[in-house]
This record gives C-alpha cells, sequence and structure tokens, in this order.
C-alpha cells in the first residue's frame, strides 16, 4: 500500500471547518481503530452523518472472540444505527433471559419483564465472527473505509491534526491523516498503552484477578427442561466465586466457560483441560454437556479487569473495552461498546457541526454512569449480595424485581431506574428483603 507522506505541521482546529476531509490535507474525517462493535457502530452513526470514516483494524475477519450473549440493549443502538435488520435477518438464537443455576436452586429471568417504558427486551446470542463480520459488512456499504490486517504502531494526537502509522499484513507501511482518532480496539487497548494510561482494575470487585477457560462445543443437549432461549449462567456449588456461562446457538452449538480465582492453589500443576474438565462435572453441566463435542481448541483469558486513566483527550476518545473491562458475568461487554460508541459519535458529529464538545459532560461522565451500574452489580455479584438477590427473588411479578431485571437486560443507564440512580442503597434493600437469613 503506498505511503502518506504529508508532512506534520500545524493545523487548523477542524471544529471551525465544516467538511475538514474535503481539505486534501486530510485523508478522512474520523480514524477509527478497531473495526469490532464499538468501531463500526461509531463509523456508521457517523457515516449517517456525513463524516468521512476510516477504520484501521488489525485483524482479517472473520475472526473467533468471545462476549457472545447481547442484551436487549444493544438492540436499541443497533436501530438507531440502522444496523439492526442485518442481525434479525442472520439466523442468530434468539434470547429472552437468562436462567442462573446453584446446585438445586434455579431462578429464570425474562428480560420482557423489565422496568422500562419502552425499548427492546429481547435479543439475540451470537458467534461473534459471524456478528462482527456483519456489522463490519454494513458499516461498509455505508461508505466506510474499512482496512482489515492494518496494524496501528505509533499515534500523533492533537484535536484536528491526527496521524496515525500503520504496518499492514504484507509489511508495507503508510499513514493516515483525520482530524479526530477513535479507539475501538478492545483489549488490544492501543492508545492506552502508546500513552501509558493502561492499568488493571483494583476496584473492589477485582482484589482477585480471575481467570476465564472456554471453549466451543456441538452441544446435543437433550434434557427438554434446557431453555435454549436463554443464557445459563451457574455457580459453583461450594465456591460461589467460580462460574459458568452456557450460550447456545442456533446451529446446535454453544459457547461454554468458566472463571476461576487466577492462581487459585487448588488448580496448581494442572493444566487448562484438567481444570475445564474438573469444573465442568463439580456441576449439573457435566452431565447436561454428557454427549457433547469441543468444536474448537480450549481458550483461555487471565487478568481481564483493565481500565484507563481517562476516556478521552485531545484529538482522540476511547470506546469499550479501550476504556477498560469489568467482567463477563452480565454480558455488559457489548451494551458498554455499543452505548460508549453512541456517545462519542454523537458528540464528533455535533463537533463537525461546529459545536462545542465538553467531552467530560457529554460522553465520560454519561458513560461512566451507566458502566458503575454494572460495576457495582459485579462488585455484588463476587461478594455474594447479588447471588442472594437472584436466588431468593419472589416469583410474584413485582416492581423492584422489574428494576433488577432492567438492569441484567443491559439497562443502566436509565435514571429513572433507582437501581441506576441510587445504585448501593437499593442493592443493600433489595439484598436485605431477599435474605432469608
Amino acid at each position: 500500500m503506498p505511503r502518506n507522506d504529508v508532512p506534520h505541521h500545524q493545523m487548523p482546529d477542524s471544529q471551525n471547518t465544516a467538511n475538514p476531509a474535503a481539505d486534501a490535507r486530510y485523508d478522512c474525517d474520523i480514524a477509527i481503530i478497531g473495526a469490532g462493535p464499538s468501531g463500526t457502530v461509531a463509523a456508521k452513526f457517523l457515516r449517517d452523518a456525513g463524516l468521512s470514516v476510516t477504520v484501521l483494524e488489525a485483524q482479517t475477519f472473520p475472526r473467533f472472540v468471545i462476549g457472545e450473549s447481547l442484551l436487549p440493549q444493544c438492540m436499541n443502538v443497533l436501530e438507531r444505527a440502522g444496523l439492526l435488520g442485518a442481525i434479525q435477518d442472520a439466523d442468530f438464537q434468539y434470547k429472552n433471559g437468562a436462567v442462573f443455576a446453584r446446585g438445586a436452586q434455579h431462578q429464570s429471568i425474562d428480560f420482557r419483564e423489565n422496568f422500562e417504558d419502552t425499548g427492546w427486551g429481547t435479543t439475540f446470542q451470537v458467534q461473534r465472527s459471524r456478528f462482527d463480520q456483519i456489522l463490519a459488512q454494513e458499516t461498509q456499504s455505508a461508505g466506510a473505509d474499512i482496512r482489515f490486517g492494518h496494524k496501528v504502531t505509533h499515534a500523533v494526537l492533537r484535536d484536528g491534526d491526527c496521524t496515525l502509522d500503520f504496518e499492514n499484513d504484507a509489511g508495507e507501511t503508510g499513514q493516515i491523516r483525520s482530524t479526530f482518532v477513535v479507539d475501538a480496539s478492545g483489549y488490544g487497548r492501543v492508545l492506552p498503552r502508546m500513552l501509558g494510561t493502561a492499568k488493571p482494575d483494583d476496584g473492589p470487585g477485582q482484589s482477585i484477578k480471575r481467570r476465564a477457560v472456554f471453549t466451543h462445543m456441538r452441544d446435543h443437549i437433550s434434557d427438554p427442561s434446557y431453555d435454549r432461549e436463554k443464557i445459563l449462567i451457574t455457580v459453583h456449588p461450594v465456591r460461589s466465586e467460580i462460574w459458568y456461562w452456557l450460550i447456545p446457538f442456533s446451529d446446535g452449538t454453544a459457547s461454554v466457560g468458566v472463571i476461576y480465582p487466577d492462581q487459585d492453589p487448588e488448580f496448581d500443576g494442572l493444566d487448562d483441560q484438567t481444570i475445564f474438565d474438573r469444573l465442568i462435572n463439580d456441576t449439573h453441566l457435566g452431565s447436561l454437556l454428557a454427549d457433547a463435542e469441543p468444536t474448537r481448541p480450549l481458550g483461555t483469558i487471565a487478568g481481564y479487569g483493565a481500565q484507563s486513566d481517562t476516556l478521552h483527550g485531545d484529538g482522540y476518545v476511547l470506546l469499550g473495552n479501550s476504556a477498560g473491562f469489568l467482567d463477563p458475568v452480565f454480558s455488559s461487554g457489548v451494551t458498554i461498546a455499543m452505548q460508549s460508541a453512541e456517545l462519542a459519535a454523537t458528540a464528533l458529529i455535533a463537533r463537525s457541526n461546529g459545536q462545542t464538545v465538553d467531552w467530560n459532560a457529554d460522553y465520560a461522565i454519561p458513560l461512566n454512569k451507566g458502566v458503575e451500574t454494572f460495576r457495582a452489580y459485579v462488585d455484588a455479584w463476587y461478594d455474594g449480595r447479588l447471588q442472594t438477590i437472584i436466588f431468593n427473588q419472589p416469583d410474584e411479578d413485582n416492581k423492584l424485581k422489574r428494576m433488577v431485571v432492567s438492569i441484567l437486560a443491559g439497562y443502566a443507564w436509565n435514571l429513572e431506574n433507582p437501581l441506576v440512580s441510587k445504585t448501593d442503597r437499593y442493592l443493600e434493600m433489595l439484598h436485605d428483603l431477599c435474605d432469608p437469613s
């Protein structure tokens, strides 16, 4: 690929230019690092508003990634971005809720029984390789320039004048010049690593580092009571900090994973397969998946909790997992990614129209409200309070139960829900109401 050797020098602030990319000194209005859900959703919003967008994606699609159980809140963002129709046509597994299991205890949650006045109550379980590729294809069709196999190697960032150096899979180098950069690189956390702002998440719920071991299986589940329209979250019968996911797909396969404390002495000297098999067979999953056949090798992720010191800076903003990742227990990752994409795109569109953008007030604060709600739920899951709430909820419908369901459905930004506006207070109240002791 030919290199853009335009010299680096001071450029006028793009906020005073109606269409900065019309200036030959720019390759595009907005450069985006990463073509996952946050990158493609942001790109689609920006393209629909008339901005030119170039996306640099280090990998080649389709590619495997976990984070496969969407939440209903995602559907609202996809719908507003004009991407929902393609996802609905893709024959993904319909999802209407979650089942939580611990020994003989089972609690079924229906996302449609939520606190919201409007919005989706159902969603899909998706193989991310195909899901992400569909979003990328739709965004390309909208006019975004997505370049796969392009790794960002260096960045110079200043609002109105940014450059990204890259190397492609053929070993060729080049440079993209834009007025602003969006980092949607996910676990790669390209800009936080370059800028030295990436750090482990040391919040209360992250005091114990955790490890995930996972695979895909042709599940061959024959149990008539098993509900393929819900994600199954199983808690270890003895060690409540160990939990499992079972995410069924429409083709008879499933994503299966277990989360347990990293470097736990109980598992010293054991390989991943032995740990995985032992933990699966400690629960009802052992019999449920007795006939299952793995379709891919085990994968592992350790120390996945991370955050950045800041969500934005001069000439850039961080989306989704690039800004930080909490925990997979409530499938919040893609939801936060899409919410951040829409918030950032809205701010960038306003910026392109000559409006002043306060990235703290217009992006970081509203995004963090929902993130902190999810964080409080993650902390409450691992300290046992949320497990008490979930497994001891009354069967009858009530307003408090609907508030909980809304959070589990991804509606963590609705300040009308007291579990969002006064999270800690209402979590304590719910725990006290549900605690059998």
